[in-house]
């Protein structure tokens, strides 16, 4: 029998502190090729969410996958253990700790990105443990090639937003990052190192796209290549009324490929001068300025921008993109001359968050708490989320980016893990990204996190179709409602692939058993 989360606290502090002392002797008789450290476990003590501080007993750097197998199965050896794989260490809500666990360092790995053609296909193997800035950076400049979906922020692992999705404004043309592979490595809850693929071991494929990690470690994975552009025509329009936003949003990325943008995302802010939330943060470019007397007087409190790219080749003629953009804008119900126009190098378009973790660096914002919350909200209750979520909730901003844009269905593998509204061609995907600085000249993230779950319940309270991102729930009644018809098919899985649940205990979904399904 499957067991699930027991939040208890252990009665005996003595037992638990000699149960330590066994798994850290069987852990000590490993024969790794890699490194187990006891002492240095802070870093993978917390996360970027910085919501929650749980130390792990060990870190163990894999030099290999066959390390991280023959952790799992000494972990299965005890009575206790449990393993987590940690990336870049971006996680929210502690998904990749272990309390008094094993967590196995993915960046320790070799940085394998190997690329090779099968037919007219162009194909790369990367390690689970790789970033993905890395991989554009070695495909891009060595190969001209680079992955046809991506991530707004590059530096996380392969292996962790292939565990979710990976999101970007590519995904309504190619689909999330779980879309584009066709091949991956996976060491199971049991130890097992399988290769997989959707006509190889299609069960365990499937099941880790998007698995949240329960069901194995991703150490390699096969991404689908395209050639990459030059250059990027970079382009931001705005709104006043969010119904004509999401008219010419979902407009766009029905659009046949080829008549339209490459990248199509969008972005509520706030109709104020406020430098971080409101007019200047929607220019591309220090010398370009926001006209506020362009805005329609009837305009609320937030605004709205839609946000598009097309690439490029430097052998293109110019005046055919130029055709392309005035084509495809002239179709739009933008407020008129409130337009922001760039032309940037591709790698420098795909790595343009970066100046906002640098800012954010700068300004100790990046180091504090991040309560972001993240959510998949159905085409049919969009303008009511927009009507009680950015109009009322969030109407004075959150210190960082609203992003708010649609997604196609269609582009998106309903075989894998990952949990959609239940109904629509479109939806959309939110993003609350905040960057607030340290209280007490920040908000106090006890208040931000109720703001959440304001919006949460809220959602629940009007029945809104959708889903969390990247969820973290606590009760498995809780889990059941978020994966719905597919939750008997993920605990099959969990069961016939994890079966003692060893694996990725902060998703704090199931609890270690010796009982197997």
């Amino acid at each position: 029998m499957m067991a699930f989360l027991d939040e208890s606290v252990p009665e005996n502090e003595t037992e638990t502190r000699a149960d330590d002392d066994d798994d850290a002797n069987l852990c000590r008789g490993l024969q790794l090729q890699g490194s187990i450290d006891y002492v240095c476990t802070g870093p993978a003590a917390k996360d970027f969410g910085g919501l929650l501080q749980i130390r792990p007993l060990a870190v163990i750097r894999p030099a290999g996958p066959e390390d991280v197998a023959r952790v799992i199965r000494a972990a299965s050896r005890s009575a206790n253990l449990t393993v987590a794989a940690r990336g870049n260490g971006h996680s929210l809500n502690g998904q990749a700790m272990a309390e008094r666990g094993l967590v196995i360092d993915m960046r320790a790995m070799d940085g394998l990105i190997q690329l090779f053609r099968i037919g007219a296909s162009a194909y790369v193997d990367v390690g689970g443990g790789v970033l993905w800035e890395d991989l554009l950076k070695r495909c891009v400049l060595e190969f001209g090639l680079a992955p046809r979906s991506w991530t707004d922020y590059l530096a996380l692992t392969v292996g962790g937003t292939l565990s979710n999705a990976g999101i970007s404004g590519q995904a309504f043309r190619h689909g999330p990052q779980t879309s584009n592979v066709s091949e991956l490595e996976v060491v199971t809850g049991k130890g097992d190192t399988l290769v997989c693929s959707e006509t190889q071991n299609s069960e365990l494929f499937f099941g880790v796209l998007g698995g949240l990690g329960q069901f194995g470690i991703i150490t390699r994975a096969r991404i689908l290549l395209q050639t990459a552009p030059d250059m990027v025509r970079w382009i931001r329009v705005v709104y006043g009324e969010f119904e004509e936003y999401a008219r010419d949003a979902e407009f766009l990325v029905s659009l046949p490929e080829g008549e339209s943008f490459d990248f199509v995302e969008g972005f509520a802010f706030v109709n104020s001068n406020d430098p971080v939330n409101g007019w200047p943060s929607v220019p591309l470019r220090l010398d370009q300025g926001f006209d506020p007397s362009k805005i329609p007087r009837a305009a609320g409190p937030v605004l709205y921008c839609i946000e598009v790219a097309l690439h490029y080749r430097n052998s293109d003629e110019s005046s055919s993109t130029d055709k392309v953009v005035e084509e495809v804008l002239g179709q739009l119900r933008f407020c008129e001359n409130v337009k922001f126009e760039v032309d940037v190098r591709y790698m420098e378009f795909l790595q343009r968050v970066k100046r906002a973790e640098q800012a954010a660096m700068a300004n100790s914002s990046w180091d504090t708490p991040h309560p972001w919350l993240n959510l998949f909200v159905s085409k049919r209750h969009i303008v009511d989320f927009d009507r009680m979520v950015f109009k009322s909730i969030l109407k004075d901003g959150i210190g960082g980016k609203m992003l708010v844009y649609p997604l196609r269905r269609s582009k998106w593998d309903d075989r894998t893990s990952v949990v959609l509204p239940a109904e629509g061609e479109i939806f959309y995907i939110v993003s609350l990204i905040r960057y607030n600085p340290p209280y007490p000249k920040g908000q106090p993230v006890e208040r931000l996190i109720a703001q959440n779950h304001e919006i949460i319940q809220g959602c629940v309270t009007r029945s809104f179709d959708f889903k969390l991102y990247m969820p973290h729930y606590r009760t498995e009644e809780q889990w059941k409602q978020h994966f719905g018809k597919q939750w008997p098919a993920f605990l099959e899985k969990k069961g016939c692939f994890d079966p003692m649940a060893i694996l990725a205990p902060g998703q704090r979904i199931f609890s270690r058993t010796h009982q197997p399904l």
